[in-house]
């Protein structure tokens, strides 16, 4: 059920392919960026919109669905895809994250983690096996295993121990899936910004012969260099034939680094998130509509972007949408971001699979200006 087939030539000096991966809900091409639908939604989109952009995947948090509405309503509903109106495929994360990063009202034992809810502070208790269970209600294609994030400028000696109990999880997770004929379970490399450590958890998680891999506890406050840093230590590690997953990366310009460095899916709450607050996305970097030199302004956010946004309407009237926080603003702002990074997408298989891709990245990073996050 869960095929990985590369259909691109290798191209020197570079571990960029494109791939198609298989799953019950359709098949997806790779790279792929996945909107983030955190609590099953994809922050002011319809499905349909998200289909007429490009979108093959969606994520989804268990952590949010498990608090609201709960694990045992989506499963009565026949799971997320059928109550939100997706019939393609769905990944969710293990809540992972979001507990770890409660320092605040959650405490961590060997058999898993207490939290509390954000919502009304009642106490709850990830394991392993439940994390499992609620993801099997969810009824996602692609799972993951219940990891620890370490913070990603702790001492060595904190982020083994959260790299060894991460392993220790990875198989308690394998030996708890519900689901495995329908569900890929997915591991998660650790290790925060230490190469051995992160060499280590690579070779530990590939001893399971798991659908695909995926690379935690990046982009979480650690400059950009670091995690490329880290990337380039994973690469050769990484087995060809399964898909690698950049969790929680997604700017522009990480998609041609980390495709560069040999990574496959991609997910991040970014063109939704700036968006709604009139951050936008241009070929020369990232600008915000509120600025006052945009108040008059008859031009479009970007000349050349063919997205509905850009062909309708006008950097003076989106400045006026958000500075009155009309939603209207949020919507069109975070349509022209998700148009622009499927874009990217787009333009970054066509150049694997004609052999451009060297010459096409440096062209985008000559002219595109990292703006931060």
């Amino acid at each position: 059920m869960f095929d990985f087939a590369i259909t691109s030539k290798k191209i020197t000096n570079t571990y960029a392919r494109t791939g198609m991966f298989s799953t019950p809900h359709g098949n997806f091409e790779t790279p792929i960026f996945m909107p983030v639908g955190t609590k099953g939604t994809v922050k002011t989109f319809t499905p349909e919109e998200l289909v007429s952009l490009g979108a093959e995947i969606i994520l989804g948090n268990t952590y949010h669905l498990y608090l609201r509405p709960g694990p045992e309503f989506l499963a009565e509903r026949g799971g997320l895809h059928r109550w939100i109106h997706w019939d393609k495929p769905i990944l969710t994360d293990s809540g992972g994250f979001q507990v770890f990063s409660l320092k605040k009202i959650r405490s961590i034992t060997e058999d898993g983690v207490e939290f509390q809810s954000i919502h009304d502070g009642s106490k709850h208790f990830f394991t392993p096996e439940k994390v499992m269970e609620v993801q099997a209600d969810i009824g996602a294609d692609i799972i993951m295993a219940f990891d620890e994030c370490a913070p990603g400028r702790v001492d060595m000696a904190y982020a083994k121990e959260a790299m060894d109990r991460t392993h220790r999880w990875l198989e308690r997770c394998i030996a708890a899936q519900k689901r495995p004929k329908d569900q890929a379970l997915f591991p998660i490399i650790q290790g925060v910004t230490y190469d051995d450590l992160r060499i280590e958890s690579c070779k530990f998680v590939t001893q399971h012969d798991l659908p695909g891999i995926a690379i935690g506890g990046l982009a979480v406050g650690e400059a950009k260099d670091t995690t490329y840093r880290v990337l380039d230590t994973l690469a050769p590690y990484l087995p060809e034939h399964k898909p690698h997953y950049l969790m929680g990366v997604g700017s522009p310009e990480d998609l041609w680094e980390s495709v560069h460095r040999g990574v496959d899916m991609f997910d991040c709450v970014l063109p939704t998130r700036v968006g709604r607050h009139g951050g936008v996305f241009t070929q020369t970097g990232r600008i915000d509509v509120k600025r006052n030199a945009y108040r008059t302004s008859d031009k479009p956010i970007d000349e050349t972007c063919s997205c509905y946004t850009c062909k309708n309407y006008s950097l003076s009237y989106l400045r006026h949408l958000i500075t009155e926080n009309e939603i209207l603003g949020a919507r069109l702002c975070s349509f022209h971001n998700m148009h622009f990074l499927f874009e990217q997408i787009r333009h970054i298989r066509a150049s694997i699979q004609d052999g451009t891709f060297l010459t096409q990245k440096e062209a985008f990073t000559r002219k595109y200006k990292y703006m931060g996050s």
